[in-house]
């Protein structure tokens, strides 16, 4: 499925002619205003088109969901492969609507956000972003999905994971620092004394790490 109504989402364009985008994806329970102050944060001249989308899925505890949670680093593959393909198709919609490439995206997100970010940009036959931006989650292993990071050396990416992290331990984010370094990615990587959260530090030097991926 593709087009822009196939997800709930929030616009927020470029002062001027786009340089590129910054799309970033909600985490469990959360929507699509969730991070939208973030694109600010990240960009705040404003030099990129940027938006939020929201998980197609409603499940308890409530809010949005993009997947249901069947083991940390496991997602159930019964709703991750179909919200896959609907994030996918919005993803080449916005970019084509705005007529950006990938190669000027740079995609994140917070914790489930944070595992889709990883898909859309890692998955097999999927064109490469400009950077990845991952805080506090995993590279997601999906039966019927195959990740691709071999051939993505060289592609910036960074994270971000609390050592004190409870629902995602920092574990998940150390793995995935092992295994894109591995592919020889281009990784920048924080740990901060923090639990499930994002870090005002961490944040602090985004703006600049974003710049510097679509000049």
């Amino acid at each position: 499925m593709s087009g822009l109504d196939v997800l709930a989402h929030r616009l927020r364009p470029a002062a001027g002619e786009p340089a590129g985008a910054l799309v970033l994806l909600h985490g469990r329970g959360a929507d699509e205003n969730d991070l939208f102050p973030l694109l600010d944060v990240m960009d705040p001249q404003r030099r990129l088109v940027a938006a939020t989308a929201r998980g197609p899925l409603s499940l308890p505890p409530g809010g949005a969901h993009w997947y249901a949670v069947r083991a940390i680093g496991y997602p159930d593959p019964d709703t991750f492969l179909p919200t896959y393909e609907l994030l996918t198709g919005w993803l080449d919609s916005f970019l084509e609507e705005n007529a950006i490439g990938h190669d000027s995206l740079v995609i994140g997100g917070f914790s489930q956000g944070t595992v889709m970010s990883y898909a859309v940009a890692l998955g097999k036959g999927r064109p490469a972003p400009a950077g990845i931006v991952a805080l506090s989650g995993f590279m997601p292993t999906v039966e019927g999905f195959e990740l691709d990071v071999e051939r993505r050396q060289g592609l910036p990416v960074f994270i971000g994971h609390g050592s004190a992290d409870p629902v995602i331990g920092v574990e998940w984010g150390r793995d995935a620092r092992e295994h894109l370094e591995g592919a020889e990615a281009d990784v920048t990587y924080h740990e901060s004394p923090i639990g499930h959260g994002i870090d005002p530090r961490v944040m602090a030097e985004l703006p600049a790490w974003v710049a510097s991926r679509v000049a």
